[in-house]
C-alpha cells in the first residue's frame, strides 16, 4: 500500500512538473531594421497557439513549450523560426525579403496580393533599386521589370527619357505610360519648353526629374487591360504607379546617405588624331595639341545628399525628407543641380474611423546645357564642330584669340564658350487623401491632388561668334549686319484632380469574397507660356538674356499661348473570389474629354480578367501554379489639346490664319487587348516566376491631313481618325531563382526577356518620319509608316559598294546594280524597334557584406547611324574635315553623294552592364557610442562595359528626327556622349 502510495505520488509529480514545462511564458520584441514592428505574427510551430505584436513591437504567448519552435512572420520580411530551448524571453530582429516584398503590389485605387491578381503586374520595391542616385525613377525600372523598355535619348543629365511597356501602341499620339504618383495622375506632358532653334531645336528636360529616388518605396508597372482599364482613355500605354515612403518606426528616426561620383565617357567616336590625319593625307597645319575630347569634354562629377526624419505613433505617421543633388555633365557647360523637399503626414481620428493623409513633394531643378540640338545642318553642332575639327589645327591664335576659319567651319571651343543656356524649373505634387470608414466592409475616400510647374528657359548665342544665316540680323536703312541671339521661354501648368471612390468588401462564407469599387473622377490640365527672343547685338555686350531688348528693334518676336484640358470619368471594378481559387476582376470605366469632338465627348472603356489557382502553398517540386487571362479596351488621349476645333491665331501686325479645321467627330485612338498568362512557384518556392502572351490592337489613329483633304474649309491641316491598325503582339517571360537561403548567407538570381513584334494593317498612308540633316541631306528621311510593316520601318537606297571611280553603286527596283539616278528607295525587312529585350541581376550577402550585379540589353532592331553619314565620308575629309580611318582610307570618290542608304544603316544589338555594388553594413557596440542604428557603406560602378558591334557612340541612343509629329525610333545623331562612372557611398541611420 505504502509503495503503491509512493508510485502514485512520482506520477503525479512528474505529470504536474511535465505540465508545468510545457506551459510558460515567452516574452519578446520584434523588430526590424528601422525598430520596433507592430503587428508581427508569432506562431508556435504545428499548432494553432499564436499571438501578435502590439505597438511596441512586444509580444506574449501563453503555453509554450520548452522545446516548441517559434515562427515571426510580417509581409515583406522573411520569416524566421527561433527554437525557443527553455528561454522565457525571445527577440528578433526580422530582415527584408525582396520576394516577399512583392507580394502586394500597388494597383489603381488599391492593392492586392500578387497571387490575387488576374492581370500582369510588376513592382520593384526601394531594395532593387540602384544605390547611386538616378536623375530620373525611369532609368530605376531599365532590365528589371519583363517588357518594359527605357531608353534615355542621350547621355545628358535630365535628358528626355522614353518608356515602352509591351512596345508601341500609337504612331502620331504618344507611346509613354501613364504615371501615377501617390494617387494623382501626371499630365505627361515636358514641364519645360524646348530649345532656341539656331543650329537645330533641342529637347525638353525629362518631366519625372523631380522626384528623387530616395524617397520611392515601391514602383508598379501595370501591363494588361485587367490592370489598366480602371484608368480607360489613359491606360493604351500602360500605367506605372509610383508610391512614395512613409515612417515605419515608432522609435523617432533619422537616416542620412551621401554619395560622391566620379565619370567620364563611355563608347566612341572614332575621329582621328593629329598624326593619323597627316598621315591619311589630310592637310598638316603644323600643331598637334588638339584633341577634341579635350576640347569639350571633362571628368564628370556627381555629389548627393539625402536627409529624412520619420516617426509614428498609434494615431499618427510623419515623414519628412531633404535631397540636394549636384551634378557635373562629361561636356563643359552642361550638368543638373536638385533640390527636393517631400513631406507625409497622416493622423487617424474617431478611433481611426477617419484617416486624413497629406503629401508634399517639391524640387527646384537647374538644368544647363550647350548646344546639342537634334537637327543640326553640315555646320553641325558643339559635337560636331569638334569632331570634324582639323586636328593640326591650333584652337587659338598666338595672341590668345579664337582661330576662326569660316562661318561654316566653326571652332568648338569659340562656340562652346559662345553660347549660354539654362532652365529653371519648381515643381510641386502635392495630395490629400481623406478615408471614411463607414463600417468593417464599407469605406469611402476622397483624394484632391495638385501638380504644379513653372519653368523657364533662357539661352543666348554671343554676337562674338559668326555663323552663317545663324543668329544674324540686318540693320535697318545699312548693309551693316549684326550678330548675336537671345531667348526667354517661359511654361506654366497647374492640374488639379478630384477623386470619390466608395470601396465595398465582404466575405460572404469561406468561399465567396466580394471587393467592388466604384468611383468619380474630375480632372482639370492648365498650361500657358509665353516666348520673347532677339537678334542683332552690339559687340561689346555680353548678357543677352537680362538685357534682350538690347537687339534690334525689328528683329524682337515675342508669343504666347494657353491650353485647357477638362477629363470627367465614371468608374467601377468588381473582383470576387469563390472558393479560394478561382478569381473573377471586372471594371468599366467611362471618360468625357474636352479634347474629342462634339459629337465623340465620351467613351467607355471596358475589361475583364480571370485567375484559377490550380495549385497553393504546396510543398515539395511544385508550390503554385496559377493561370489568368484577360481581354479589354483602353483608350490614348496623348495628342495636342484643341486638335478637335478650329484653331487660329494672330501673327505680325494682327494677321489672322487659321491653323486647323474642326472636327466633330474626332474621338480617342483605342486599343484592343487580351492576354493569357502564368504565375508558378517551384522547388519549395525557390523558383518563381511568370509567363506571360499578349496582344494589343490600336485603331483609330490620329493624324492631321493635309490642307488639301479638308476642303471646301479654309486651306488648313485637320486632325482625323483614320482607318488603320496598329497590331503589337509578344511573350513575357520572368524568373527568380533563391540559389541560397540561410540566416548568413543569401544569393539571388532574377532574369526576364520580351520578345516584341509589332505590324501596321489596313493603313493606305505612306508617312514619313526619321529625319536626317547633314550636308546634302535636306528634306531626306530615313523610316516610314505603310501598310504590313513594323512601325517605323527604313525606307532607303540599298547600297552595294562602290564602282571602280569611287561612286556609290545601289540596287534598282529590280534588284540590279546601278547608280544614284536610277537606283531605287526600298521597304527594308529591317526597324528599330527591339525585338527582344532582356535583363538579368543578381544578389549575395554575407552576414554584413553585400553584392549585387545587373545587366540589361536588346537585341533584333537596327539603328540608322546619321551621325556617320552627316559627317564621316571621303568628301569631308578631302574638303578639309576630320573622319574616321576607315572614311579617309575609303575608296569612295569626292564628289560621290553621300545618300541615305543601307551604308549606315547597322546593328543595334547590345548588352550592357548596368550597375556592379559592393558594400558593407555595420552594426553594434561600435556605433551605439554615437547613436548610430545602422551605417553602409558601399562602392557602385554604372556602365562598366558594353557587348555590341555597333560602330557609333552608343546603340542605346533615341534622337529625336520626328517629322511633322510623326516620332521617329532608333536615331542617333551627334548625341550627348552616355559616360562610364564609379561612385562611393555611404548610408546611416540614426
Amino acid at each position: 500500500m505504502k509503495n503503491s502510495l509512493i508510485k502514485g505520488l512520482m506520477v503525479f509529480l512528474t505529470m504536474l512538473c511535465t505540465s508545468l514545462t510545457y506551459s510558460q511564458d515567452v516574452s519578446g520584441t520584434i523588430s526590424d531594421s528601422s525598430g520596433p514592428l507592430p503587428g508581427a505574427s508569432i506562431l508556435v510551430k504545428g499548432t494553432t497557439n499564436g499571438a501578435q505584436t502590439d505597438f511596441d513591437g512586444k509580444f506574449t504567448i501563453k503555453n509554450v513549450g520548452s522545446n516548441a519552435v517559434l515562427v515571426f512572420s510580417y509581409i515583406g520580411l522573411k520569416t524566421q523560426e527561433v527554437n525557443v530551448a527553455g528561454k522565457s524571453t525571445v527577440n528578433v530582429v526580422l530582415k527584408e525579403d525582396s520576394a516577399e516584398l512583392k507580394e502586394v503590389v500597388v494597383i489603381g485605387y488599391g492593392s492586392v496580393r500578387k497571387k490575387d491578381a488576374t492581370g500582369a503586374v510588376d513592382q520593384i520595391g526601394a531594395k532593387d533599386f540602384d544605390n547611386v542616385s538616378s536623375p530620373s525613377p525611369a532609368q530605376l525600372l531599365r532590365g528589371k521589370v519583363a517588357g518594359v523598355q527605357v531608353t534615355q535619348s542621350s547621355g545628358e543629365p535630365g535628358a528626355g527619357v522614353a518608356i515602352r511597356v509591351r512596345g508601341n501602341s500609337s504612331i502620331r499620339s504618344g507611346n509613354g505610360p501613364l504615371i501615377v504618383i501617390d494617387g494623382v495622375p501626371l499630365d505627361g506632358g515636358s514641364v519645360s519648353g524646348g530649345g532656341d532653334d539656331l543650329l537645330g531645336a533641342s529637347s525638353a528636360r525629362n518631366p519625372l526629374n523631380f522626384v528623387n529616388q530616395n524617397d520611392i518605396e515601391s514602383i508598379s508597372v501595370l501591363k494588361d487591360a485587367s490592370s489598366t482599364a480602371i484608368y480607360g482613355s489613359r491606360g493604351a500605354n500602360g500605367v506605372i504607379v509610383i508610391t512614395t515612403k512613409k515612417g515605419k518606426s515608432k522609435e523617432p528616426q533619422l537616416a542620412y546617405s551621401t554619395s560622391v561620383q566620379f565619370s567620364k565617357m563611355s563608347g566612341k567616336f572614332g575621329v582621328m588624331g593629329a598624326d593619323e590625319f597627316v598621315a591619311a593625307g589630310g592637310v598638316d597645319k603644323g600643331s598637334r595639341t588638339y584633341d577634341w575630347k579635350d576640347a569639350v569634354l571633362r571628368n564628370g562629377f556627381s555629389m548627393n545628399h539625402d536627409l529624412s526624419f520619420s516617426k509614428t505613433t498609434e494615431n499618427s505617421n510623419t515623414r519628412v525628407s531633404f535631397g540636394a543633388a549636384n551634378t557635373n555633365g562629361i561636356v563643359k557647360n552642361s550638368g543638373l543641380d536638385k533640390y527636393s523637399a517631400s513631406v507625409y503626414n497622416s493622423n487617424d481620428f474617431f478611433g481611426g474611423a477617419l484617416k486624413v493623409e497629406s503629401r508634399l513633394i517639391y524640387a527646384s531643378i537647374k538644368d544647363e546645357t550647350t548646344l546639342l540640338s537634334n537637327n543640326a545642318g553640315f555646320i553641325g553642332n558643339l559635337i560636331g564642330t569638334a569632331l570634324y575639327w582639323n586636328p593640326t589645327l591650333p584652337i587659338y591664335n598666338a595672341n590668345g584669340s579664337y582661330n576662326v576659319v569660316s562661318n561654316t567651319y566653326l571652332n568648338p571651343v569659340q562656340l562652346l564658350d559662345a553660347y549660354k543656356d539654362y532652365t529653371n524649373t519648381n515643381k510641386v505634387l502635392g495630395s490629400i487623401n481623406t478615408t471614411w470608414k463607414i463600417n468593417s466592409k464599407l469605406k469611402y475616400q476622397f483624394l484632391f491632388g495638385i501638380e504644379s510647374s513653372n519653368s523657364i528657359r533662357k539661352s543666348q548665342l554671343l554676337p562674338t561668334i559668326d555663323i552663317l544665316n545663324v543668329a544674324q540680323a540686318a540693320v535697318p536703312g545699312s548693309t551693316e549686319v549684326k550678330h548675336g541671339q537671345a531667348s526667354i521661354n517661359s511654361q506654366n501648368k497647374f492640374n488639379k484632380t478630384f477623386e470619390h471612390t466608395l470601396n465595398y468588401n465582404n466575405d460572404f462564407g469561406d468561399n465567396f469574397n466580394l471587393d467592388a469599387l466604384v468611383g468619380y473622377s474630375y480632372y482639370d490640365y492648365t498650361a500657358d507660356g509665353s516666348f520673347s527672343s532677339a537678334k542683332g547685338f552690339d559687340l561689346a555686350q555680353t548678357n543677352l538674356i537680362d538685357n534682350i531688348e538690347g537687339g534690334l528693334q525689328n528683329e524682337f518676336r515675342v508669343s504666347s499661348y494657353r491650353n485647357r484640358v477638362e477629363l470627367q470619368s465614371y468608374f467601377g471594378r468588381v473582383n470576387a473570389t469563390l472558393y479560394k481559387k478561382l478569381i473573377l476582376t471586372g471594371t468599366l470605366r467611362s471618360d468625357g474629354s474636352t479634347k474629342l469632338g462634339v459629337n465623340n465627348k465620351y467613351d467607355y472603356f471596358p475589361s475583364v480578367g480571370i485567375a484559377y489557382k490550380v495549385i497553393e502553398d504546396k510543398e515539395g517540386l511544385l508550390n503554385s501554379f496559377k493561370i489568368r487571362g484577360n481581354y479589354g479596351i483602353t483608350g490614348n488621349q496623348e495628342f495636342a489639346p484643341n486638335s478637335a476645333i478650329s484653331r487660329g491665331s494672330y501673327g505680325i501686325n494682327g494677321t489672322l490664319a487659321v491653323d486647323t479645321n474642326s472636327n466633330a467627330d474626332l474621338r480617342w485612338e483605342t486599343t484592343k487587348s487580351y492576354g493569357v498568362g502564368t504565375d508558378f512557384e517551384l522547388f519549395n518556392n525557390k523558383l518563381t516566376g511568370s509567363l506571360d502572351y499578349f496582344q494589343r490592337d490600336t485603331k483609330d489613329l490620329i493624324f492631321p491631313v493635309p490642307a488639301a483633304a479638308t476642303q471646301p474649309g479654309p486651306p488648313s491641316p485637320r486632325f482625323k481618325n483614320l482607318p488603320g491598325n496598329l497590331i503589337n503582339k509578344g511573350v513575357e517571360v520572368s524568373l527568380n531563382y533563391k540559389v541560397i537561403d540561410t540566416e548568413d548567407l543569401t544569393w539571388d538570381v532574377s532574369g526576364n526577356a520580351s520578345f516584341l513584334s509589332n505590324e501596321v494593317k489596313n493603313f493606305a498612308g505612306f508617312i514619313s518620319t526619321g529625319g536626317l540633316n547633314g550636308q546634302g541631306l535636306s528634306d531626306a528621311y530615313a523610316q516610314v509608316i505603310t501598310n504590313n510593316k513594323p512601325a517605323y520601318t527604313y525606307y532607303m537606297y540599298e547600297w552595294r559598294g562602290y564602282d571602280a571611280s569611287g561612286n556609290s553603286i545601289y540596287a534598282d527596283a529590280a534588284g540590279n546594280d546601278t547608280g544614284l539616278g536610277t537606283a531605287a528607295k526600298k521597304l527594308l525587312d529591317k526597324q528599330p524597334l527591339p525585338k527582344i529585350n532582356v535583363g538579368f541581376s543578381t544578389s549575395l550577402a554575407f552576414k554584413g557584406f553585400d553584392a549585387s550585379a545587373s545587366f540589361y540589353g536588346a537585341f533584333g532592331h537596327y539603328i540608322y547611324n546619321n551621325t556617320t553619314n552627316a559627317y564621316f565620308f571621303k568628301g569631308a575629309f578631302l574638303g578639309g574635315r576630320n573622319v574616321t580611318q576607315e572614311a579617309a582610307a575609303s575608296p569612295q570618290a569626292q564628289g560621290d553623294p553621300n545618300s541615305p542608304s543601307t551604308k549606315y544603316l547597322e546593328k543595334g544589338d547590345f548588352l550592357r552592364m548596368g550597375n556592379l555594388t559592393f558594400g558593407y553594413t555595420v552594426k553594434g557596440d561600435v556605433l551605439e557610442k554615437f547613436k548610430i542604428k545602422t551605417a553602409r557603406f558601399y562602392v557602385n560602378a554604372s556602365n562598366l562595359f558594353i557587348i555590341t558591334d555597333y560602330s557609333g557612340s552608343d546603340p542605346e541612343v533615341d534622337t529625336d528626327k520626328s517629322l511633322n509629329g510623326v516620332p521617329s525610333a532608333g536615331m542617333e545623331y551627334l548625341s550627348y556622349p552616355r559616360e562610364k562612372s564609379v561612385a562611393v557611398g555611404l548610408n546611416v541611420t540614426f
